[in-house]
């Protein structure tokens, strides 16, 4: 449950929102019709690191829970129109002193990621139909003459295209190409609860996060270290032998 200064933190964002609405601040495209399948893509692809959102399947831990933060305020008689308005305004001018850069998505591709918010926030159950997310099958990955490639996946905010791998005991060095403008790295785990052995740089828009490290047999965990990334699904496992 929000706490009281939560919950009127939330009330006076929404009502805030609200407002800017109702003078037509907020601007944006002409008769604000919204494309929800291209608004959850976009979503998952820029927001989900950063922001839980369940229909969305996302887990971010960095910036607020979306479905606890408007759960309440819509319980209370708040319009789900009312949320467009407030997310869309977050997206185009963020609070100054948080994380969140301003204009990830602009013009129609806002409209469309606010309205999938307000369609899909605090709403129990799955996203059926066209707004069914496709999940992209993982592949494994297997250590050839000391290496192993564990890429980024380009058309997710927060994935590797791997979800496990093989090697052979011994030096492996593990390279991880982001082609993304998202941030990732790569680190391998000891175990699953164990050590950290190396972190790799990080890197976007096609650099490599490389590690490099001694191996014995036994079962490894590779994974991005930057907030929320391992817990929105960026994470996999090496079985050496």
């Amino acid at each position: 449950m929000l706490s009281i200064a939560r919950r009127g933190a939330a009330f006076a964002a929404l009502a805030a929102a609200a407002a800017i609405g109702a003078a037509g601040c907020a601007g944006g495209v002409k008769g604000n019709r919204a494309d929800l399948a291209n608004g959850k893509q976009l979503f998952v692809k820029n927001c989900g690191s950063c922001h839980t959102l369940a229909r969305a399947e996302t887990k971010g831990t960095v910036g607020p829970d979306l479905d606890a933060a408007f759960d309440e305020p819509l319980h209370a008689g708040f319009r789900r129109s009312v949320i467009r308005g407030l997310v869309k305004q977050q997206i185009l001018y963020p609070n100054v002193y948080g994380k969140m850069p301003g204009k990830l998505v602009t013009g129609q591709d806002a409209v469309d990621v606010a309205a999938y918010v307000e369609y899909a926030a605090a709403r129990p159950g799955q996203d059926a139909g066209p707004l069914q997310t496709k999940v992209a099958q993982k592949t494994t990955a297997t250590e050839q003459g000391g290496k192993l490639e564990i890429d980024v996946d380009p058309n997710a905010s927060t994935a590797y295209k791997v979800g496990s791998a093989t090697a052979t005991a011994g030096k492996v060095t593990i390279s991880s190409k982001n082609p993304s403008a998202t941030q990732h790295d790569i680190a391998i785990q000891q175990g699953t609860n164990g050590p950290t052995l190396q972190v790799g740089k990080t890197v976007a828009n096609g650099g490599v996060s490389t590690v490099s490290v001694s191996l014995k047999p036994g079962k490894y965990t590779f994974y991005c270290t930057l907030p929320g990334h391992r817990a929105a699904g960026m994470v996999g496992t090496i079985t050496v032998r």
